[in-house]
This record gives C-alpha cells, structure tokens and sequence, in this order.
C-alpha cells in the first residue's frame, strides 16, 4: 500500500491514479479521517474473502460453540491479560460481532468493540489503574446543571 498527501490527488490525478495497477492507495488528510483508493477488483475479492471466512468461522461456531471461541481467541492474544470471566464474554461479543457482519457486510461494530476490548485488556496489565477505576467512587452533588440561557 503506498501513502500519499490527499492534495497530491487533487493536484496530480494522473499521477496517482496509475498506482492503483500496482497497490491501494492511503490518501493522507490533515482534519479527517484517511481514505483508501483501491481497484474494484481488489475490493471485490477482499470483501468476498472476509465475508466467507466470517461465514466460515459462524458455522462452526453454530456446530461446536466453544472451539469456535478457542480457534478465535488464538488470534487475539491479548485476552489472556484480561481476567477469565472478562475473556470468555470478550470472545463471546466480539464472535458475535463478527458473525453479524459476515451476515450484514457491515464489521464497524466488531472493529469499535475490538479497541474497546484490546484497550481493556491494557487498562488490566496496571494494577494501580485497575484499583483507581473500580472504585468506591466519591459521591460528589454538583446540582442540577441547567441549559444555558438564550443569548438576548
């Protein structure tokens, strides 16, 4: 995959678009999120490579649950930093996360609730953050806070 600026697209098309015989291309912005150009060819056989191996893995998982599980979390070996109750419901979410977007061709909740597992799992391997985050908490009363009052 190659990187370049977004403006070198707006100012050189046709030097970017050549590119795309050999790789995708990262389109680089300074105030949003990257894009990536690729040919339809690659995005056609990606996609359909995702959604079967998806597919594949939520039939085994309809056949034999737990090995489905075992088979999914050897990909993600920061599990084992979370405790074993955490780890099993991990693995339960984001199975079926994944197996709803093989069904859907939409994975943006498995990938949000992949960080959000993965940055769990983090917060686990620093016993100080772990005791700070769970608590007993202060119970401050702050009042009610009301709206701001229409400029007159």
């Amino acid at each position: 995959m190659k990187s370049l600026p977004f403006s070198e697209l707006i100012r050189k098309q046709t030097s970017v678009f050549p590119l795309l015989a050999e790789s995708d291309v990262t389109l680089e912005r300074r105030d949003a999120e990257n894009v990536v150009l690729m040919r339809d060819e690659r995005y056609q056989a990606m996609d359909g490579a995702l959604r079967i191996a998806a597919r594949s893995l939520a039939l085994v998982a309809k056949a034999n649950r737990q090995m489905a599980e075992e088979v999914f979390a050897e990909e993600l070996p920061w599990l084992t930093w979370l405790p074993a109750e955490h780890r099993a419901e991990a693995v339960r979410e984001l199975l079926d996360d994944l197996v709803a977007g093989a069904d859907t061709g939409f994975y943006l909740p498995f990938q949000r609730n992949l960080i959000a597992w993965k940055h769990t799992a983090q917060i686990y391997t620093d016993p100080a953050l772990v005791r700070d985050l769970s608590g007993p908490f202060e119970r401050t009363n702050h009042g009610e806070i009301g709206r701001p009052k229409a400029a007159e």
